[in-house]
């Protein structure tokens, strides 16, 4: 199998470049950073190979499509990994973070759908795995653009399901709660202490190899929506069910970000 993982130079991208890579799939992972990539290739071995790129150009992230596929001779799997996250209390949000949050985790996937889609088409089969989030189906206090952007993503896979299926194509939303990945430490804090927020963490980071684990379980079983870690798992259902309970405890989740705000944030 070929696959294309955005995002692959750490976190859930690299666990699941290293996965795939392990069960015999020849990967190209796809990041911004040139150096940490080639650090995970290495890594990796001979079934990897790299691809510096920004997901917010399309026409980038189309070649990089394009010549894996002529490569190759197809492409199996489109992993729309890559992403970024901003915490914080919506008033202390500026419009450039309005714009690279969307940039990334929207048109950065936007990006990779249609570029791999019509490919996929074409040769009759495929996969799109969109990373979403738990965020993507419940309310999210704190992080709400990025909530926003994640119920983008699972809005584009839902629909798209339906529609790709006619052709051979298959389409998931991947819906992680918690992972402990360097985006816990490396996402952008506005007028936070990071530390001590996370510090009052209910429940602990989940481990980012068996997110990769359950993630391309999820994929082999052509899982619509693929929600992965305990908690996400109890969040989604209690969505579901129970829409007020989510609300109260979001609202109280609330609570404890601002008293982590930082003096005069």
């Amino acid at each position: 199998k070929i696959a294309i993982v955005t995002g692959g130079a750490s976190g859930i991208g690299r666990a699941v470049s290293q996965a795939l890579a392990r069960a015999g799939a020849t990967v190209v992972l796809a990041a911004i950073d040139g150096a940490l990539l080639d650090e995970t290739v290495r890594g990796i071995g001979d079934r990897a190979a790299a691809a510096v790129l920004d997901v917010r150009d399309a026409a980038a992230v189309r070649r990089l499509v394009d010549d894996t596929a002529a490569r190759h001779g197809r492409l199996d799997y489109m992993f729309n990994n890559a992403g970024i996250a901003i915490n914080g209390d919506l008033l202390d949000m500026e419009l450039d973070d309005w714009n690279r949050i969307i940039d990334v985790n929207v048109r950065g996937v936007v990006h990779g759908v249609a570029a791999a889609y019509p490919l996929m088409v074409r040769q009759g089969g495929g996969h799109l795995v969109n990373t979403a989030s738990i965020a993507g189906l419940i309310p999210t206090p704190g992080m709400t653009a990025y909530s926003m952007t994640k119920h983008a993503v699972v809005g584009l896979s839902r629909g798209l399901r339906v529609e790709a299926r006619h052709y051979g194509v298959k389409v998931s939303a991947v819906c992680p709660g918690f992972v402990d990945t360097p985006i816990k430490e490396n996402s952008k804090a506005l007028n936070l202490d990071r530390a001590g927020l996370l510090a009052e963490m209910p429940f602990k980071f989940y481990d980012v190899d068996a997110c990769a684990r359950d993630l391309l379980q999820g994929v082999a079983k052509n899982r619509g929506e693929i929600v992965i870690t305990p908690h996400a798992k109890v969040a989604s259902r209690a969505q579901r069910w129970l829409p007020g309970l989510v609300d109260r405890m979001a609202a109280k989740q609330m609570g404890k970000l601002r008293a982590h705000k930082l003096p005069g944030g």
